[in-house]
């Protein structure tokens, strides 16, 4: 397991109040990254396996910086919770998240570095969860409609 130890004071950025700095690991490669402001836990740019990295691959929550994605307009910047996953038509995963503060509802695609127990967590919720009773189901079953 790599280490990282930081190299520069952070330094403000597009992204509000986001704060990048870089951390060198052990085996000397320089790594950019931010701490996530939900969890705290210090997220790399480039382990993400997209173009941009737009939540934390530890708890999976967000920032609401967006009105358009990557335009960084939006005033908020709440925290975006994870609150469940779309399964876009083509199998592609993505995230829905709520922000905290505001109310508003993104969709955001996942990436490589995804906590998977996280995601099947949020997958498995309404199951978990139905709005009926689980009790309705037992006595339909093995019935045949005649």
């Amino acid at each position: 397991m790599n280490r990282r130890r930081r190299t520069d004071e952070p330094v403000k950025n597009i992204h509000k109040e986001t704060e990048y700095h870089t951390v060198v690991t052990d085996d000397g490669t320089q790594d950019e990254g931010f701490n996530c402001k939900a969890c705290g836990k210090f997220i790399t740019v480039r382990d993400c396996g997209t173009n941009n990295r737009n939540h934390c691959p530890h708890c999976l929550s967000s920032i609401h910086l967006d009105n358009i994605p990557g335009d960084r307009s939006a005033d908020c910047g709440g925290i975006m919770e994870p609150i469940s996953i779309y399964v876009r038509p083509d199998g592609e995963w993505a995230l829905i998240h709520r922000c905290k503060k505001c109310g508003e509802l993104k969709i955001n695609r996942i990436a490589a570095d995804d906590n998977e127990y996280l995601l099947l967590s949020l997958a498995c919720k309404p199951l978990a969860n139905p709005p009926f009773p689980l009790s309705a189901l037992s006595s339909n079953f093995g019935k045949e409609e005649k």
